[in-house]
């Protein structure tokens, strides 16, 4: 082959794409379809849950507009990162869609799943073989982070999809993995070069975000060949430039001429970006350097809690100069109230936006005159009855507190809600971020192969 031809419909399954956009780049005749279905960007919750981030009825739309395309053309179609978190919750609800679209649509294929799930004692193991190592900012690893973790996976690279492919699958669908492995496998397989496919991955994993005007519900195409690839936008509204490709390639990297995955970095020290007309960008010079031992990164969460708030509004511009001290001393009064409470069985916060909502301490601008602010309060408990009864107290006190210099007796919230408290349930925090030594990276992400359907469009 001298090239291969790959559409990224969207930057995240479930986003959406215009059906124009996917038509234009099946018209390019591509090798395969792509796509990546997750990410930590959500917060720990939904690995912790084991729920997906995205709709139901969203995902089910995308993936089944890919998997008509896919068989009709009989060119795979990849999936990475299912349901979002990539854990065996996840992985088994985005299966069991595929599964409702092959009875739905009478197609017929081959399906891959790959787990990314690892289970704890493989785990207690490589930390007693000093195999685990932190991930900055994350601190050293203890049993009991491994213990209490209600889910964790590790983030495959291409090895499996890899397997997956030469054992003849035509819809692969994958727990947790690296962004850019769902399109640069397919691509090594068939000999091209590891830095230029996983540099092409970098750039298709967020599909329309890398062009001008960015979008992550719009589709994306990329052309590998052996000494460069090139990617282009599939709706004529966008444009791919220098700087919108070469700003994406940056994207969520600490150092941008090494681009750090599983078993290696692609090193972009040699890499050129070079403008092919008005929306087409070219790139070479990207190369793959791996690293000894292979290494794979840990995500993982546990249950810290249960959640309540209650969001108001301040407009009196008295209170608004005194609200550190209103807080404090709200939260002073709490204290109080519960003292025969153990100190960590609830935690009460108050976020102010139009203030410092946003970066909090590490806001720089100080000086700041809204004229009104939203403040949510926030409480996280052992039980969610403790974390509304928190939540209440502070809330009435803080409506009814007699600061210095107070005109209006009435209330000092405004409430946008009745009932003005919330239970948000369940709270997670990541647990493991983390780094595995492994001697086989596809150990770890066994592949099972089905064959769905029957003859029809086989």
């Amino acid at each position: 082959m001298e090239e291969i031809r790959i559409i990224s419909p969207t930057a995240i399954l479930g986003y959406g794409f215009p059906r124009d956009s996917f038509q234009r780049g099946l018209e390019k005749d591509p090798h395969i379809i792509a796509v990546d279905a997750g990410s930590v960007d959500p917060g720990p919750y939904y690995l912790g849950a084991g729920v997906s981030f995205t709709d139901k009825a969203s995902v089910k739309r995308d993936l089944k507009m890919m998997l008509l395309a896919g068989r009709e053309r009989k060119i795979p179609v990849i999936v990475g990162s299912a349901g979002g978190a990539g854990a065996d919750r996840h992985l088994k609800w985005c299966e069991d869609i595929v599964r409702e679209i092959q009875q739905e649509e009478k197609l017929s294929f081959t399906l891959a799943t790959i787990h990314s799930e690892i289970d704890k004692e493989t785990l207690f193991e490589a930390f007693h073989q000093d195999k685990i190592s932190p991930l900055a900012p994350a601190p050293a690893l203890t049993e009991d982070q491994i213990a209490q973790s209600t889910s964790i996976v590790g983030q495959m690279g291409m090895e499996p999809f890899m397997d997956a492919l030469q054992k003849g699958a035509d819809v692969i669908i994958a727990g947790r993995a690296y962004d850019p492995t769902v399109f640069s496998a397919y691509c090594v397989i068939k000999g091209f070069p590891v830095g230029l496919a996983m540099h092409l991955g970098k750039i298709l994993e967020c599909a329309s975000i890398a062009c001008e005007p960015g979008s992550g519900s719009d589709s994306m195409f990329g052309t590998l060949r052996k000494d460069h690839f090139v990617v282009e936008p599939l709706n004529p509204e966008r444009k791919c430039t220098v700087t919108s490709v070469a700003a994406h390639t940056l994207y969520e990297k600490e150092d941008p001429y090494k681009l750090q995955g599983p078993g290696g970095y692609i090193d972009l020290t040699q890499a050129n970006f070079t403008q092919l007309d008005e929306s087409k960008v070219k790139i070479s010079g990207s190369r793959f350097v791996e690293d000894k031992p292979y290494k794979i990164k840990l995500e993982g969460a546990r249950l810290v809690g249960y959640r309540t708030i209650s969001i108001a509004g301040v407009r009196d511009p008295i209170m608004i100069s005194e609200l550190d001290n209103i807080i404090e001393k709200v939260k002073q009064v709490v204290s109080e109230n519960f003292a025969d409470l153990p100190i960590n069985d609830y935690q009460l916060f108050f976020k102010l936006y139009g203030r410092d909502g946003v970066m909090g301490d590490l806001e720089p601008v100080k000086d700041i005159h809204s004229h009104e602010i939203g403040i949510i309060i926030e409480a996280v408990a052992k039980t969610q009855d403790l974390a509304s009864t928190i939540c209440s107290f502070a809330r009435s006190n803080m409506l009814h507190f007699g600061y210095s210099g107070r005109v209006a007796t009435a209330g000092n919230l405004a409430f946008p809600y009745s009932p003005s408290d919330f239970k948000a349930g369940e709270v997670y925090e990541f647990s493991l971020h983390h780094l595995i030594e492994v001697a086989d990276p596809a150990k770890l992400f066994p592949v099972h192969i089905e064959q769905i359907g029957g003859d029809i469009n086989g």
